[in-house]
């Protein structure tokens, strides 16, 4: 007889990448090994490695929105192996379950994961002695209407934008803080972002990097024909709207992460504001934000000689990555 195991963690990975199939096989057995039972969505589940692991199981379908149906429904942690991108994903797997993701970068930059491949071993054995803390980040919750009436709804957890359908014609949009106008502008689009969203589409904008533990939303228009286009940070309990303009020869696309997108017609209106539902992140490592930049980026730090006297042991709050 078969016993279900008392632990359950919902492994992600890149569909599209061998290498982390093969990866993602083996965490899955070393986890099994260690009576920690693993499930997988069932498209990673054919025809590939992990679908040969003994004793893995297909995880409910589940979809990108609140509710019982997330596919990590039942589940202590959602492990993503990937980049940044797979992470967006399992957030997406996991929405409405409150499980955390732990992420580990196969990818390029990987500002989301929080090991590398490197220490997947180590990652393993923290996973099975449940040896992580948990930190919560704000999400936004976008609402386009065409008419008045609702035609999408979803979240983010890094940035939502309005951008332009047409290459070859600008966007003409008018934006709204509170209920008050702001400007108006004629741009390539507008991206509105979380704090953790600040290093992604947000930053290549030309937006600030903003520390995670910093309650706030970004605004970053994007090549806006204008004065006044610089990025403005909000409240974290600001509402912002973007209209299109009625007059605007075409339309634009509003975009969740760069995963989950519709259409908009001339005079579509789009509502972004936080979301009660944030997204929860395992940690494993104890160090601050700035070691994080200095990794990511690369950022010349040669000749810094540390911190003189009783600085040494500084004891303010840890604000993690």
């Amino acid at each position: 007889m078969t016993t279900t195991p008392a632990r359950r963690i919902l492994l992600v990975t890149h569909v599209g990448r061998p290498e982390a199939q093969q990866l993602a096989a083996d965490v899955a057995s070393r986890l099994i090994a260690s009576g920690v039972g693993v499930c997988a969505p069932p498209d990673e589940l054919v025809g590939t490695p992990l679908a040969s692991v003994p004793g893995i199981e297909a995880s409910p379908v589940g979809d990108a929105t609140d509710g019982p149906d997330s596919s990590a429904a039942g589940c202590e942690l959602v492990c993503v192996l990937g980049g940044d991108g797979t992470i967006l994903r399992g957030a997406e797997l996991s929405r409405g379950s409150d499980v955390p993701l732990l992420g580990v970068n196969l990818g390029h930059v990987g500002f989301l994961a929080e090991a590398e491949r490197e220490d997947l071993d180590a990652t393993v054995e923290r996973i099975v002695s449940r040896d992580y803390t948990v930190e919560e980040r704000m999400t936004l919750e976008v609402h386009a209407y065409e008419d008045g009436s609702p035609v999408f709804t979803s979240w983010a957890l890094n940035e939502v934008t309005v951008e332009k359908a047409s290459r070859e014609r600008m966007l003409e949009v008018t934006v709204a803080i509170d209920g008050r106008p702001l400007s108006t502008w004629g741009c390539d689009g507008i991206v509105m972002a979380t704090p953790t969203g600040s290093t992604a589409y947000a930053f290549s904008a030309g937006g600030p990097v903003v520390w995670p533990d910093v309650e706030a939303l970004l605004l970053v228009p994007i090549s806006a024909h204008a004065l006044f286009a610089r990025p403005v940070v909000l409240g974290p309990q600001s509402r912002l709207v973007v209209e299109v303009l009625a007059r605007a020869r075409g339309g634009g696309v509003v975009w969740c992460d760069g995963r989950r997108a519709v259409d908009l017609p001339p005079g579509a209106r789009i509502e972004v504001h936080r979301s009660e539902q944030p997204v929860r992140l395992a940690r494993l490592s104890h160090g601050g934000f700035t070691d994080r930049l200095v990794e990511k980026f690369r950022l010349p730090v040669q000749g810094w000689r540390g911190p003189a006297g009783a600085m040494m042991s500084d004891t303010r709050p840890d604000h993690r990555t």
